[in-house]
């Protein structure tokens, strides 16, 4: 009814007495205001809210199909999670393929293995490490100090270099030396290292093993007077050799001691000589004497009789501190030899770290299956599974609400009718029920049960630690025989099949679910959208008219109130006589 009809009725309905017609009526009963106009936007909006009333019941149902999408979802993820789990458990090369190695003496040896490598016990001896090869030269009062006209000769496995040294030459200092051996990439490194007592060229192989060791040899000097490079006073050789010779083949090689000062040196070269000479045919005529200047101390061999003399000095002035070497030893009882401290290959899967010499004992090396890792991967599998049950029950556990006026109402989960969470919820469980029979003799572990994996009242899982970890210790094959079966047939795929036909991203339960629930939630969409452009569009235009019309007419009310009163007779005069 429109609001001029209604305000018709009211006044025609009205009689001829001395009762006023109350105005605030009419205009109550069209605007549930006392003073004249309607709110059209306010009047329309309350109109169109009836109408709406179908397209709100459509909502409703979107609400709940957007709830059904979330909780099918976290099932589906869930579920996903538990595939995973069992995958890892059905493969070859998952957690029942790791393997750890247990040392009987880490301070000697330590290994590890890689998937797959067969379980068992191995005898390590370690007789020598493999060892860099390392010089160092005599000190020198610093880095920067002018050294002796000479010249050194480094080889190695990469190539050789002779270096000149002296004022203005390539090996000028301690630290040009330390450049161009570096530049020559040689296979090792050289640096100044300087104390309190001076400095020293230290060349240090970069790496181990007898093939990369190396020499250091200076040039030779025949005449009849030499001089060496001087010592810093207070300092000391370091253990070395020269040899000295003449042309009729007279010939004496002499070893320095560490610690030795140029004074003893020479004091060792003149007794060598003198107890050469005492039996030789050819006497070798030099003698030795230590010096003194303001670089320090120096070694002086002259010749006795103006003849000349050779001295070979292979490496006169740098002291071998380490012979480059192989790492030596047996395993199980074979003899190895490795350029390294790391061996690979002797024992198929494991690498071998040698860390110290075993003086003649051996070290027990464990393979065996990394019980640890295994552990967790089943932990896992029923972690995962409890989540995925815990989701599935949910939607079917009642839940009691009670409204303000004592009413009690019982609920279930938005996917209690869903046929594919309640049957999901069966193959679950099923699952559980598998019992593993080896196809000839026996096993220890046949059901979940034996592995310390017991159902809840809840339906969720419980593992008992250490019933766990004794299968896993003392049957490690029985408990991957259940999982795993004779050939991948066992507990882990059974499970994983039962769960991928709800899973599977082509045709899987969840995704025939997901993909109706969406066409359910579009067709409501496209009803809603047609009803508010169709239905909602043309009434809203319609009762905005009518509503206008309205306003308009209650506008004018108040100039019509008078001449009503008037024609009623209801004034002033009427009322006095």
């Amino acid at each position: 009814m429109s609001s001029t009809s209604a305000i018709n009725s009211l006044l025609s309905s009205t009689t001829n007495t001395n009762s006023a017609v109350d105005l605030s009526q009419i205009l109550a009963s069209e605007t549930g205001a006392t003073t004249p106009g309607i709110d059209v936007n306010s009047a329309v909006s309350a109109a169109l809210y009836a109408d709406r009333a179908p397209e709100r019941l459509w909502q409703a149902d979107q609400t709940t199909l957007s709830s059904q999408t979330t909780a099918l979802t976290n099932i589906q993820n869930a579920a996903q999670a538990l595939e995973n789990d069992l995958q890892s458990l059905n493969t070859l090369s998952g957690p029942f393929a790791a393997t750890t190695v247990t040392s009987s003496n880490n301070n000697y040896v330590a290994a590890t293995a890689a998937s797959g490598t067969a379980s068992g016990v191995h005898s390590v001896v370690v007789n020598n490490l493999a060892a860099k090869g390392a010089w160092y030269s005599d000190l020198e009062t610093s880095g920067t100090a002018t050294l002796p006209n000479s010249s050194m000769t480094l080889t190695s496995a990469s190539g050789s270099i002779t270096i000149p040294t002296g004022s203005g030459q390539t090996g000028d200092t301690l630290n040009d030396l330390a450049t161009a051996i570096n530049q020559a990439n040689l296979g090792v490194t050289a640096n100044v290292m300087s104390d309190s007592t001076g400095a020293r060229l230290t060349i240090v192989g970069n790496n181990t093993g007898a093939a990369n060791d190396f020499s250091i040899t200076s040039q030779n000097y025949t005449g009849t007077s030499w001089t060496s490079a001087d010592l810093p006073s207070g300092s000391t050789l370091g253990a070395n050799s020269v040899t000295i010779s003449n042309a009729g083949g007279a010939s004496v090689t002499v070893q320095s001691t560490s610690g030795e000062s140029n004074a003893d040196f020479a004091t060792a070269i003149n007794t060598a000589v003198s107890n050469y000479n005492a039996t030789a045919s050819t006497p070798l005529n030099v003698t030795a004497s230590a010096g003194t200047d303001a670089s320090g101390t120096n070694l002086n061999v002259s010749s006795t009789d103006s003849s000349s003399f050779t001295i070979n000095q292979p490496a006169f002035g740098f002291t071998q501190a380490v012979q480059a070497s192989d790492a030596t030893g047996t395993i199980d009882g074979i003899p190895f030899d490795s350029a390294s401290d790391t061996v690979s290959g002797a024992i198929p899967g494991v690498t071998i770290n040698l860390l110290g010499q075993t003086q003649g004992s051996a070290v027990s090396l464990t393979v065996a299956p990394d019980v640890a890792q295994i552990s967790t991967a089943i932990n896992q599998f029923v972690t995962d599974y409890n989540s995925a049950i815990g989701l599935v029950n949910s939607q079917f556990n009642l839940t009691s609400s009670t409204d303000s006026s004592g009413n009690t109402t019982n609920s279930q989960g938005v996917l209690a009718s869903d046929s594919t969470v309640r049957s999901l919820q069966s193959v679950l469980e099923s699952a559980l029920s598998f019992a593993y029979q080896p196809a000839s003799g026996t096993t220890s572990v046949s059901t979940l049960a034996d592995l310390g994996i017991t159902m809840n009242n809840d339906g969720t899982l419980s593992v008992d630690s250490a019933t766990l970890d004794n299968a896993l210790v003392s049957n490690p094959s029985d408990v991957q025989n259940f999982f795993q079966g004779s050939a991948l047939n066992g507990f882990a795929n059974n499970f994983y099949n039962a769960v991928n036909t709800y899973t599977s991203p082509a045709n899987g339960a969840f995704m025939v679910d997901l993909q109706s629930i969406q066409a359910q939630n579009t067709s409501l969409g496209q009803e809603i959208s047609d009803f508010e452009s169709g239905y909602i569009a043309n009434q809203q235009t319609l009762l905005t008219a009518e509503f206008s019309k309205a306003e308009i007419a209650l506008q004018s009310l108040p100039a019509q109130m008078q001449q009503l009163n008037a024609e009623l007779g209801f004034n002033n005069s009427s009322s006095n006589g």
